[in-house]
This record gives C-alpha cells, structure tokens and sequence, in this order.
C-alpha cells in the first residue's frame, strides 16, 4: 500500500513529463506511431488510480458487513464482486480509448441472465495465456458479459497487487506459488468440485505467458522427464505451451464431480507483443483481439488420468490450430486518411 500511495504522484509526474515532450511524439507520428510514451504513462496513472480506489472500495464493502446474519459472507462475496466487475469495466474501457484495443469474440459470449435466471451449470475455462493483459480481458468477458462468477487460479506474485490481493481473497479463488507446492493441485480442484450454477473456474493450463523460449525450455523439460510423445507433440506446435497436467487434471476430476461444463478460450492479437520493444511497436493497436471458445459436457471428458491428459492436450493442440490460423490472416488495412 505505501508503495502504492508513492508510485500514483510519480506516474502523474512522469505523464506531466512526457505531455511535456509532445512535439517529439507530433514528429513520430510520421511513421504512424505517435503518442507512446502519453499513452503508457497515462494508462499507467489509470491503472493505479483504479488500483487505490478498489482498495478504498473494498474497505467501504467490508463496513458495510460488519454486522452478522446468515447471509453476512454471501453479502461479502457479492459487493465484492460488484467491485471487481467495476473495476475490470473501467480498465478495458480505458484501454480501448488509450490503445485502441477492440475485442472480437466468435462465437459471441451469451447475454448477462437476468435476475430471476441463473446458468444451469458451473464452468471450468482452460484459457490460453499470451500476451498483456489477456487474462483482464478474460475475466471482464466472464464477469461483465456473460454474467459469471470468476474464480481465478493464478500466480502468487500477483498478491504485490493491493487490490487484487483485497478483493480475491475474499472470492474462492486460488494463489500457485512460483514452486507450486503440495496441496496445490487438491486446492485446485476442490474449487472445481464446489462451482454451483453461475460460477466459473478459470485455469491457465499453460503456467505463464508464452514466449518461444518457454517453449523450448518446456519442450526440453518434457524430453528430460521421459514425456517424449508429449514434447514431439509439442514440437509441432508454434503458439501454446504444452499444459501441465497436475492442477488441470485435478480441475478436470472436480469439473466431473460438480456435473461442469469445461470450456477452453483461444486468442491472438496480443501474442506477440512479448518484449517492452515491441509492446512500444504495437501501440496503438492495429489489430483487434479475437478471440474463440467452445465447450464440452461433463459427460465427454473421458474417465482416467491417462485418457484425460491426451483428451487435453488434443484440445489445446486445437487451440494452437486456430492461432495458426488466425496468424495467418492478411493484416487489415489502416483507415484511409480523411
């Protein structure tokens, strides 16, 4: 928190530094990229900003249930939530004025259900990871469209983050340290195996961002621990990280015991910003973010570990098919100039 308090002066600052520098920006944006340097620091004040006012916001919800009754964690969870779908609608709108980010989903996510209405089954979403941001833009989708209950699995660093740390730590959720340790993978899939109607586990099978060298560094950890169909599986695929089976069959085993839909998510259009050289070259976008997902029974998923894994991995070997394809796409042409 104190470092959050300092760093919101500092990035006013450096905005205030870089508005300075316009003119330098004005003679870039010969070359079609102007404005980088406001953009980041704005974005970056933004974020911030939203970081203090959910912490203040998460403070007013825990006031608010200070009393007790039955229904006092229910009430919790609930503003909570609020909270976080405000928060996650603000940033992605911001994104879109600052970045031009624009979001493209094919299938479309079905409409929020109304108040009298719940999903008649809980959710488990496999997504891949790649890309800044791509997992805000996940659970926006979730939460703010599709009008699901997030429970996201995801890194412990991520607690240095004052309101991520606040506000999910009041949700079911799940932190992995960075040496994922006992328990972990049963933590994981526990939270499968309570998701009630509205509510959906989010996994990102992959572990981390994908960056070539990652793959190659798990392609090579696949070869020394014997896995050697899975690494040839792996060689052939150019834009995934082979999953790690232990939480992800631990969520499948929970999706069975809850009757749970299992989703899986694919994406490009952030992919390959995966260095600051090139997230400095991508701004503003010039592409929209697509996305696709489709979805499969409880009934499907195949019984056994074994069988599960490879039921997994020819999904996410899908996955891979699309991006492919989707990389392949001519790049669309830049607006003509008025």
């Amino acid at each position: 928190m104190p470092a959050l308090v300092v760093l919101i002066p500092v990035a006013g600052a450096l905005l205030l530094v870089t508005l300075v520098l316009a003119p330098l920006s004005l003679l870039a944006g010969r070359s079609g990229r102007a404005w980088q340097p406001q953009r980041l620091a704005l974005y970056v004040l933004v974020y911030l900003i939203a970081d203090l006012c959910g912490v203040l916001a998460a403070g007013g919800v825990r006031l608010r249930c200070l009393g007790g009754g039955r229904d006092r964690e229910e009430r919790l969870v609930t503003l909570n939530y609020r909270v976080l779908a405000r928060l996650l609608d603000f940033l992605v709108t911001c994104s879109g004025w600052i970045f031009s980010l624009r979001v493209e989903v094919d299938p479309p996510i079905p409409p929020i259900p109304s108040s009298t209405e719940r999903p008649g089954e809980g959710i488990v979403v496999f997504a891949r990871h790649a890309g800044p941001g791509d997992s805000i833009l996940l659970v926006h989708g979730l939460l703010c469209r599709a009008g699901l209950r997030p429970q996201v699995v995801l890194k412990q660093f991520l607690r240095w983050d004052p309101c991520l740390d606040i506000v999910l730590s009041r949700l079911p959720h799940c932190f992995v340290p960075h040496r994922t340790e006992a328990g972990t993978s049963a933590a994981i899939g526990l939270l499968a195996a309570a998701l009630r109607p509205g509510e959906a586990l989010v996994m990102f099978p992959e572990g981390g961002n994908f960056t070539e060298r990652r793959r190659r560094r798990a392609i090579g950890w696949l070869n020394r621990t014997g896995q050697l169909r899975r690494a040839a599986r792996a060689r052939h695929e150019q834009h995934v990280l082979p999953p790690r089976m232990e939480g992800s069959l631990a969520a499948l085993s929970g999706a069975g015991d809850a009757g749970a839909v299992v989703a899986f998510v694919a994406h490009t259009g952030l992919d390959r910003i995966d260095s600051p050289a090139r997230l400095w070259q991508s701004i503003p976008l010039r592409r929209a973010v697509r996305a696709t997902w489709w979805s499969v029974p409880a009934r499907a998923i195949p019984a056994g570990a074994q069988a599960r894994q490879w039921w997994l991995t020819d999904q996410w070997s899908r996955v891979d098919a699309w991006v492919t394809r989707e990389w392949n796409r001519p790049t669309p042409a830049p607006p003509a100039a008025p």
